[in-house]
């Protein structure tokens, strides 16, 4: 992974050890401009001194920082809070667990990506639909269009619609793509690698775009009702064991 080391150094200097961190967004979509900041994401472990006490603890520590020209984002959340979310029906933080791109990992780490399956439900699909929405309406809003938010939308629903029939997390657009073959998906990730982070689609064909964003929202809607995923998570026993660990207390 390019930067690798830059990514590293920023790492190192977090106030709290590290579970992981990984890189979210799109480098790991499988489609950063060459001006995409880097989105990383990870899990810090507070001392039993700083959840114990009175004090509010920092669960959440967000850094937003330009290192050699580079927009680096870093949010961290503490074991705690972020065990709390994957058993929520949040398809992001699955997506951290399951980055490709690791910039910083332990043996505690590969436990929870071990256990983490085990929260998948057939409700994460709710993400991915309200996501999409969003971008959806995002990419409507922009005049002329832009190519991000159509990517985030048609990366979105993929997703969702390979969890709800594999119960795999994967969020690259290109592997995604090498299933669903949608044809117009390569130019549109061209177009992105190629030019720049809010490059415009001014030949952009909304008429055709509305018709496949909705076939695909009802394809992961047919994929949510015919899905064999739990309902539940059942991985709370599992989270609990692993968080005590971690605080030093097992």
């Amino acid at each position: 992974m390019e930067n690798l080391d830059l990514l590293k150094s920023i790492v190192d200097e977090q106030p709290y050890p590290l579970l992981f961190a990984t890189v979210s967004g799109a480098h790991a979509y499988g489609f950063p401009s060459p001006d995409s900041d880097f989105d990383l994401r990870g899990v810090h472990i507070l001392p039993m001194v700083d959840v114990a006490g009175l004090y509010t603890p920092q669960e959440t520590i967000e850094i937003e920082k330009i290192v050699d020209e580079f927009e680096l984002d870093l949010v961290t959340h503490d074991a705690r809070k972020f065990f709390g979310l994957v058993l929520k029906r949040n398809g992001y933080v699955l997506e951290q667990i399951f980055s490709p791109l690791i910039v910083h990992s332990t043996p505690e780490f590969d436990e929870l990506k071990a256990i983490a399956p085990q929260a998948i439900t057939v409700n994460h699909a709710h993400h991915y639909l309200g996501f999409a929405r969003n971008q959806w309406d995002l990419f409507n809003k922009t005049s002329p269009p832009k190519v991000k938010p159509l990517l985030y939308v048609f990366r979105t629903l993929l997703t969702g619609i390979y969890l709800m029939q594999t119960g795999v997390v994967e969020m690259n657009l290109v592997v995604l793509n090498d299933t669903y073959k949608l044809p117009y998906l390569a130019d549109l990730i061209e177009r992105k690698i190629y030019g720049a982070e809010k490059g415009v689609l001014d030949d952009a064909d909304v008429t055709f775009y509305t018709a496949e964003y909705e076939r695909l929202v009802t394809m992961l809607e047919d994929a949510r009702d015919a899905s064999t995923l739990p309902t539940a998570p059942t991985c709370k026993p599992a989270l609990n064991d692993l968080l005590l660990r971690l605080r030093g207390i097992k």
